[in-house]
């Protein structure tokens, strides 16, 4: 339990935005994975960055955590409070603070969420590309380094930041980078932040880059013989030069659930959802290009996108293939994993990984962002099962020392959290000690998201 004292002081900053009891706690220690539920012992609702500099000084003072919340929809347990304290949640710091049209930026709050920034945007004509799928807080998404569906032509979200202030663990407010387009003043501390997951401090502001709508888009999805044919089509587009705004792979498995959970018709083959942004003319030029290198891999059945209707819809069912895949079981419990290896690498190691669901006797749908050699595989396990959860645990672990062996890494979007602590020597060897070092350098008592991404003996 948390100091009554620092329970007190925390109580006279806030007031009636610390929340000690009832359903808050609960929603704060739930998760969109199998991690157990983990209430905090308080959450705190800061609205300024002068309150989360004095909240988190006065949590200093007492030695209490404190984790930080965006939307919730982390994958390997970043945000819960593992060892109690305080979580606070960014709900009320949400807004659009400036936006810079003439640079092509916009400075905003970590409460924001993707969907509600583009919403302001919109009449701007510019848009905030990095789409992870779940409407995540863009303080999250920085926290997490996250990526997505568009990754592969706009960049992470690391790509997409170019400033930002911080709260440090003894209540300093720090700010990195500039609303310059590049630097070589010192040490990149933006980029440090960003993926730290809330381990070496609080984002309260971002300067983010932004990018032009579109003025036509174009989306298809076909399916191919084999998920080979369908990675060589990915390789021999991006080697013609064909500039690709999303590509997107399923395999026959989530074809099968989209046919029976979303009454669609696909052939229950490894599948590609491809789009195009630009002018009306290049980007018809660039989807006439794609089709024809993809028939020369043998796709077949292309359902051309034409209207902002179908479009919506083909993504929408992407970015649902989660709920829809948990719903083709009922009662059970999603474990998402990711690795990310060299594209030319991809085919060897989504065959390996089906191999290894077979073998292990796991239902495991596979999908990704074949763009960029990142894939997911959607272990659908039934609850309070431990032998079926130890071999997805099993699965998880081979699935790292392919991605290490095939040159790639052991997560490409998700991050480490708790889940993928235990892979992080395998990935960087003496390098994580370096990473702790850090970790002690900016959080000497360990107040910051204890137990996360790095292993720190006090």
């Amino acid at each position: 339990m948390m100091d009554a004292t620092a329970l007190s002081e925390l109580s006279a900053l806030l007031g009636s935005r610390l929340i000690t009891a009832g359903g808050d706690l609960r929603s704060h220690g739930q998760n969109e994975s199998w991690f157990p539920e983990t209430p905090p012992d308080a959450v705190a609702y800061p609205e300024t960055t002068e309150e989360v500099s004095r909240l988190v000084a006065i949590c200093a003072r007492h030695g209490c955590p404190v984790v930080a919340w965006g939307a919730g929809t982390s994958l390997e347990g970043h945000a819960l409070a593992f060892d109690g304290g305080v979580v606070v949640d960014f709900a009320r710091m949400n807004r659009v603070l400036e936006v810079r049209p003439g640079d092509m930026q916009v400075v905003v709050q970590p409460g924001i969420t993707r969907e509600a920034l583009n919403a302001e945007l919109r009449a701007t004509g510019l848009m905030f590309p990095v789409d992870p799928g779940a409407n995540a807080s863009i303080g999250g998404m920085a926290g997490t380094r996250a990526s997505g569906t568009t990754t592969v032509r706009y960049g992470t979200v690391r790509d997409n930041i170019l400033a930002l202030e911080v709260v440090l663990a003894d209540g300093r407010v720090i700010r990195t980078g500039s609303g310059a387009r590049k630097s070589a003043a010192g040490y990149d501390l933006t980029g440090l932040f960003v993926g730290s997951e809330g381990t070496l401090g609080l984002i309260t502001e971002l300067t983010l880059r932004l990018h032009g709508q579109p003025e036509a888009i174009s989306a298809a999805v076909c399916a191919f013989p084999d998920f080979a044919a369908a990675v060589d089509t990915v390789i021999a587009t991006i080697q013609s030069g064909i500039p690709m705004a999303r590509i997107e792979f399923v395999d026959e498995t989530v074809a099968r659930i989209f046919n029976a959970q979303a009454g669609t018709a696909f052939p229950e083959l490894p599948h590609l959802m491809v789009e195009f942004h630009g002018s009306d003319a290049s980007a018809a030029e660039d989807a006439r290009r794609f089709g024809e290198v993809a028939e020369s891999f043998g796709a077949l059945g292309f359902d051309w996108a034409s209207t902002t209707e179908d479009r919506n819809r083909l993504w929408r069912m992407r970015h649902g293939a989660y709920r829809t895949c948990i719903a083709s079981r009922p009662g059970c419990m999603g474990m998402v994993t990711d690795i990310c290896v060299p594209i030319s690498r991809l085919a060897e190691a989504v065959a390996e990984t089906r191999a290894d669901i077979a073998e292990l006797e796991l239902v495991g749908p596979i999908l990704g962002h074949v763009g960029d050699g990142n894939f997911h595989a959607i272990l659908l396990l039934e609850r309070d099962n431990p032998e079926e959860l130890a071999r997805a645990k099993t699965l998880t672990r081979r699935l790292a020392e392919r991605a290490v062996r095939l040159g790639g890494t052991v997560t490409g979007e998700h991050g480490v959290g708790v889940g993928k602590k235990g892979l992080m020597p395998l990935e960087h060897g003496e390098a994580w000690e370096v990473m702790a070092r850090i970790k002690r350098a900016l959080d000497p008592d360990g107040i910051l998201n204890p137990g996360k991404v790095v292993e720190v003996s006090q």
